[in-house]
């Protein structure tokens, strides 16, 4: 999971509860659209506190940054229905939300790990409102080997566990670098908080969706011929998709490339001065 390297929203942010036609979402928001707006979609287990450190940087340089927990995650809630978080449901929910922040100015999508499926298959859904795609560690289909074993035991003990005991039994699990003795303790209680607040049908969910996503690279390279611009973006390793798939990917569709430097698998909380210049620099490129 991703774990934000600190929870104080800059001066300037605010959250709230962004209103759609498919009800409201908790978001952090920052900056005017004097150059368009950065919509930013958190991964599995994750959450808008994820992007806290790209808020800054990015309003800094003319951008209206929204940063949204999906249906389920965290602050928003959901139904006690897993058919609720399918794909498509979760497609039409990101295309409410850019319904509600369309406005003259560029509308550019950023999806994280889990939320990169979802931020594609909005645009393949309908790419119109949209300005560019930005693939963030997400990779072309179904999560790597390990990561299915740690998925499915997931799927085992969420419908037989309650959340609490599934969180103890998960830590158990991480590798040493994230033992909660080197987590700050603020970040620690909150990562423990956002779990039991996350809707365990939502979970399911898209647990299952990565295992079973397909591999979309068709789509992305028909996508990026239409001239929209597509990056791929991921740190330097990756536990969930391998660099080399996600090079791979890049080349496939003919997209941006740009690998973080002193990152692994969430950029935006490891290095997010780097990765809020690299977003930046492809919003400044032109379509095709």
């Amino acid at each position: 999971m991703s774990r934000p390297p600190l929870l104080e929203l800059p001066h300037g942010a605010r959250a709230h509860r962004l209103p759609t036609a498919r009800g409201p979402f908790a978001v952090h928001e920052m900056g005017s659209a004097t150059r368009g707006t950065a919509l930013l979609i958190p991964g599995f287990t994750g959450s808008k506190e994820d992007f806290i450190g790209l808020l800054e940087p990015l309003a800094h340089e003319g951008y209206r940054v929204v940063a949204v927990d999906g249906r389920g995650q965290y602050e928003t809630g959901g139904p006690r229905d897993e058919s609720a978080y399918a794909p498509e449901e979760l497609a039409a929910d990101v295309l409410a939300v850019a319904e509600t922040l369309k406005a003259e100015h560029p509308l550019h999508l950023v999806g994280h790990s889990l939320g990169g499926l979802v931020a594609r298959a909005a645009v393949f859904r309908d790419r119109t409102p949209f300005a560019s795609l930005t693939l963030m560690s997400s990779g072309p289909g179904a999560v790597c080997t390990t990561q299915q074993s740690r998925l499915k035991m997931l799927l085992g003990a969420l419908p037989v566990m309650e959340m609490e005991d599934v969180w103890r039994a998960m830590r158990e699990l991480d590798p040493p670098e994230a033992a909660d003795d080197l987590t700050p303790p603020a970040v620690a209680e909150f990562l423990h908080h956002r779990w039991l607040a996350n809707v365990p049908e939502q979970l399911i969910a898209t647990a299952q969706q990565l295992l079973t996503e397909p591999d979309r690279t068709a789509e992305l390279t028909e996508l990026a011929a239409t001239g929209m611009p597509v990056h791929v973006l991921s740190g330097e390793l990756d536990y969930a998709w391998p660099v080399p798939q996600i090079d791979a990917l890049a080349a496939a569709i003919g997209a941006r490339r740009t690998v973080i430097t002193g990152a692994e698998h969430s950029p935006n909380a490891d290095q997010p001065q780097q990765t809020a210049q690299a977003l930046l620099a492809g919003w400044a490129t032109p379509a095709r």
